[in-house]
């Protein structure tokens, strides 16, 4: 199956930012979009909002870092949909601080959702991708995958992470498409859960020159939309006036 009409999509991290743009535009384009996020009230809105213009769309109550929820969220698209195309596993926090704060439970929620949500959703979709002989698993990196600055080391870590599971993932399996999206400064929520006050106020001054998160949503189109036999492995997108 080419393209991505009639393509089934699961997004984690739907009801904002990056994954909510994903999901208007793959509705836009034809796919069959299944919404997962802890926010159900918002992804009420936003499926109600793709069916008033003519998408398709579903949503279900998800935390990533909950294997038994990720697992249910995937078996609750294969009841409704038969299958699974694509998984975009976009959930992601980002509480920056630097060590010497020593924010031990910001640490470990960033792993916990970066990269134990990453996991989840790979092993979650996977065995039914390798049943069916074809998907596509798209993570989300961050141009902090590929720059450490100070006050994201933790951060950058688990952005680093993302790259190495996709990578090994995509090395171990012929059939599945594996694809990383590393979005420079870009407009969403994530800013919202830094709780030290310096990195707080040097990141509303990076955001300044952010893209838009539907440009995210688009370098993600354009990875599914390519024929079978093409993977994209990794798209960085930034914006033009930043040098990260």
């Amino acid at each position: 199956m080419q393209g991505i009409k009639g393509k089934t999509v699961l997004i984690t991290g739907a009801s904002s930012g990056i994954g909510e743009a994903t999901a208007r535009l793959l509705a836009k384009k034809g796919a069959r979009v299944v919404l997962g996020a802890r926010r159900t009230e918002r992804l009420k809105a936003i499926s109600e909002a793709i069916r008033r213009e003519g998408g398709e769309a579903e949503f279900r109550a998800l935390d990533v870092t909950s294997l038994e929820e990720m697992e249910a969220f995937a078996k609750f698209t294969l009841k409704s949909n038969g299958r699974i195309d694509v998984i975009v596993n976009n959930a992601g926090v980002m509480p920056l601080s630097q060590l010497e704060e020593v924010k031990v439970d910001e640490w470990n929620r960033m792993i916990d959702v970066n990269i134990r949500g990453v996991l989840h959703g790979i092993a979650a979709t996977l065995p039914i991708m390798k049943r069916q002989g074809s998907g596509q698993i798209i993570n989300l990196s961050s141009i902090g995958g590929h720059h450490v600055h100070p006050t994201a080391a933790v951060y950058s870590a688990t952005k680093f992470a993302v790259i190495a599971i996709s990578e090994g993932l995509r090395l171990e399996n012929d059939k599945i498409r594996v694809t990383v999206i590393s979005p420079g400064v870009t407009e969403s929520e994530l800013a919202d859960s830094i709780s030290a006050e310096s990195a707080r106020k040097a990141m509303k001054q990076f955001r300044r020159v952010a893209i838009s998160s539907d440009a995210v949503g688009r370098a993600i189109a354009y990875a599914i939309e390519q024929p079978d036999d093409v993977d994209v492995s990794e798209i960085i997108v930034r914006p033009t006036t930043s040098p990260y």
